[in-house]
């Protein structure tokens, strides 16, 4: 199961989030810096409406989302490369996780404290940013000074590494992000295997006050401090922020689905900010899912995006993906215009796949395999 790391300085609502996000109270959430020290770990349905939909129509006796799992990182400081605040440690968490969820804190208070004295969010992330292009740049130094003596001995991926040290290492160190370098795909691929912090994908998660969400949920433009960061990091990252109010959602975590979506709606606030974030997430690991339905089960099934028809199968099992002979397939929306398979077959909707199919979001899927 993939992996999301919440992170940000101490005292921005990382905790309170990862308890909101998990529906636990196993983040201790304190007003002072490294109340986190071990990292807390959850596991998060990924919310999707469709699974209830496909159920009224196969009659399932159980729904079965797909599951993301996040991880509450300890706060990280100025310095954190170089071991303050515990930060090697922290870091080497950070390493474990396929992406980051990077908690800025977007709003004011004089009950909880800030640890540099004042709120600037930009200036919070470049904190943050600056310690994992750090740890990287001494990461790619190690690696050069390895690589060389094989590189002039003639080894071809000594080479490779070699040469692709030489150039981010410059771009490290202008303080970038290994994850907007403008690489081939070979390159790419290759400083995958580097194992980079800063070349995680990544998501920002503007922490708002309660009485902020609502506006900020509709305009972020019209929040001074969200405007600042959507802009800053699409600019400076390639990536986007999302709004929620930690405190809100802390507020949720004993409530029924019922008396939270009431709870929501008196604020002003059609939908939980924490079930966009899960969403984005999802998105930005780069994964997708196909639906599978019966009177047993509607279940939710994880793939990345452009996997093809045999592979996808096999996330369900081996034997699929050894014995396929072709998938049974109609689109989601397609079927529910529809009404109920049969319909959907009559109005050439239902289709017939082989092994080169590149499967869609959405795609409700019955396999044809044998083994």
């Amino acid at each position: 199961m993939l992996k999301a790391g919440i992170v940000g300085l101490p005292n921005v609502g990382k905790s309170t989030l990862f308890n909101a996000v998990t529906r636990t109270r196993k983040a201790q959430a304190a007003n002072y810096p490294f109340c986190t020290i071990e990292p807390n770990q959850g596991v998060v349905t990924v919310p999707d409406e469709r699974l209830a939909a496909l159920s009224k129509l196969s009659g399932s006796q159980k729904l079965v989302p797909a599951a993301i799992e996040f991880v509450d990182i300890a706060g990280l400081v100025k310095g954190a490369s170089k071991g303050e605040g515990l930060g090697n440690q922290f870091l080497s968490h950070i390493r474990e996780v396929d992406a980051i969820v990077h908690v800025v804190r977007c709003f004011e208070s004089g009950d909880i404290t800030h640890v540099d004295g004042s709120v600037d969010p930009i200036r919070d992330i470049e904190v943050i940013n600056t310690e994992l292009i750090l740890a990287d740049l001494e990461s790619i130094t190690r690696r050069r000074d390895r690589c060389e003596k094989k590189a002039k001995s003639g080894d071809k991926e000594a080479k490779a590494e070699l040469a692709l040290c030489e150039r981010m290492l410059p771009h490290l160190d202008a303080m970038r992000p290994a994850s907007v370098a403008e690489l081939s795909d070979d390159e790419r691929k290759l400083l995958r295997s580097f194992f980079l912090l800063s070349d995680k994908p990544c998501i920002y998660a503007c922490n708002v006050a309660e009485s902020d969400l609502a506006s900020a949920s509709k305009d972020g433009d019209s929040h001074p401090m969200v405007a600042k960061v959507r802009a800053h990091v699409a600019q400076t990252h390639n990536t986007i922020a999302c709004v929620v109010s930690a405190a809100i959602e802390n507020e949720l975590v004993d409530l029924s689905p019922e008396d939270a979506e009431a709870y929501l709606a008196d604020l002003g606030v059609g939908d939980s900010g924490v079930s966009r974030l899960i969403k984005s997430v999802y998105s930005l690991l780069g994964l997708q899912t196909y639906l599978t339905t019966g009177e047993k089960e509607t279940r939710a099934w994880t793939i990345s995006k452009g996997t093809k028809a045999p592979q996808a199968a096999g996330v369900i099992h081996g034997d699929f993906e050894r014995g396929f002979i072709a998938a049974q397939i109609v689109h989601f929306d397609d079927l529910i215009a529809c009404g109920s398979e049969a319909k959907a077959r009559e109005a050439g909707k239902l289709r017939i796949e082989g092994k080169e199919y590149v499967m869609r979001d959405g795609d409700v899927v019955e396999w044809r395999f044998n083994v």
